[in-house]
């Protein structure tokens, strides 16, 4: 039986809200419905989407593109930190007004979205805490309009339009941070991996040469902060593991080696220091997560574990400035996730294709990469949100 019904009518999609110090202060949660004429019940969405919903609440931001869902949703009371995205063409109508009235009486905060000839009721422009454009619209507009005025661009695709929205007046952006694959500028020499990364990298190759314990413990001790947030991992709610983790050899006797890999994939993915970085620690631990769940019917955990590190790994180009043919010279990954970061083949590069199609928000790439899989779209929904949630609690 269905868990879900209503998440086989539409395709997800996610992405950060960054500010200009490039801290991501919220999470935008796209829904789609892949047919607009379909009705959308607004609690069997809320209960759908349950598993993204942190506690404690982290802010969510849901752009939900129909009219009448958008109606019924606004009338229910949402979690702590969620807002809803309202279109300003449906700002006019009745409905729209008595629903605006609805979202404002429960507490939901309201993003008024896009430009509209007909201007809102006195009455109604006090729900809108701030005024959300594209980038088409803010570049028209131009800086005089937007800076100071508490606008959030949406739908900006990579550091370039990122950056060129901030400079632009927006006070906040919405968008993916990395679309293509790291290239390194003309006349680059060659970047070394940072020193608080080394012993990270250092881990992963003994671990994958079979070193003992205490090896491994000796390399771990030169970097107290790393061991500190590796044990933080591990006793995540995220994590699940029965008993806490008290040390470094209690965890490889937990785990063993080859989940430990896994844990340090995820620590030398969010590890760097670097503040323009955070956008894409963002983008990895979710695309690792969300591998890891589209894996769940996998025979082979081994596969599993795989699929986590591939997801995770696909931005590290972005953060160690490298183009993965070099980079995966000095970091030990296994052979199916090279083929998919090298050289864009093997059986987990179709995966990524559809992480990417949801980081995009194109419901049409998102019905192709699940037809290519041959996943079911309520399937896919729901690692979607169980993805987000999980970060959420390891954040």
């Amino acid at each position: 039986m269905s868990e879900h019904p209503i998440l086989g009518q539409l395709a997800l999609g996610y992405a950060p809200v960054i500010d200009a110090q490039r801290t991501v202060t919220a999470t935008r949660l796209s829904i789609l419905p892949l047919r607009p004429d379909a009705p959308l019940d607004g609690s069997a969405l809320l209960a759908a989407l349950q598993p993204a919903f942190s506690e404690p609440p982290k802010p969510l931001q849901l752009n939900l593109m129909s009219e009448a869902g958008l109606q019924g949703l606004a009338a229910l009371p949402l979690p702590p930190q969620t807002q809803l995205e309202w279109p300003a063409f449906m700002g006019a109508s009745p409905e729209a007004a008595q629903a605006i009235q609805a979202a404002r009486k429960n507490g939901t905060g309201l993003l008024l979205k896009g430009l509209s000839a007909n201007p809102l009721a006195p009455e109604l422009r006090g729900a809108f805490g701030r005024v959300q454009l594209d980038l088409d619209d803010a570049r028209r507009l131009g800086l005089a309009a937007l800076q100071g005025k508490n606008v959030l661009v949406g739908n900006a695709r990579g550091t370039a339009e990122i950056d060129e929205a901030f400079k632009l007046g927006a006070a906040l952006v919405a968008g993916s941070p990395a679309v293509e694959a790291y290239e390194p500028p003309p006349g680059a020499g060659k970047q070394e991996i940072q020193a608080d990364l080394q012993v990270i990298v250092e881990l992963m190759s003994r671990l994958d040469q079979g070193d003992d314990v205490e090896r491994l413990e000796q390399t771990l001790k030169r970097d107290p902060s790393l061991a500190f947030k590796l044990l933080r991992y591990m006793n995540s709610a995220a994590f699940g593991l029965p008993v806490e983790v008290s040390s470094f050899r209690h965890a490889i006797m937990l785990l063993g080696y080859a989940r430990l890999k896994r844990w340090l994939a995820l620590l030398l993915a969010t590890a760097s220091k670097d503040h323009a970085m955070r956008p894409i620690m963002y983008a990895a631990l979710r695309r690792g997560l969300l591998m890891e769940e589209l894996a769940k019917g996998m025979s082979e955990s081994e596969m599993r574990d795989e699929m986590f590190i591939c997801g995770l790994f696909s931005l590290l180009d972005h953060m160690l400035k490298q183009p993965f043919d070099k980079l995966l010279q000095s970091i030990p990954v296994p052979e199916r996730v090279r083929q998919a970061l090298v050289e864009q083949t093997g059986p987990y590069k179709p995966y990524l294709d559809l992480v990417h199609a949801v980081e995009n928000e194109s419901a049409f790439d998102f019905r192709a990469s699940t037809d290519a899989l041959m996943l079911g779209i309520e399937e896919v929904n729901l690692a979607v949100v169980r993805a987000l949630g999980k970060a959420a609690q390891l954040e």
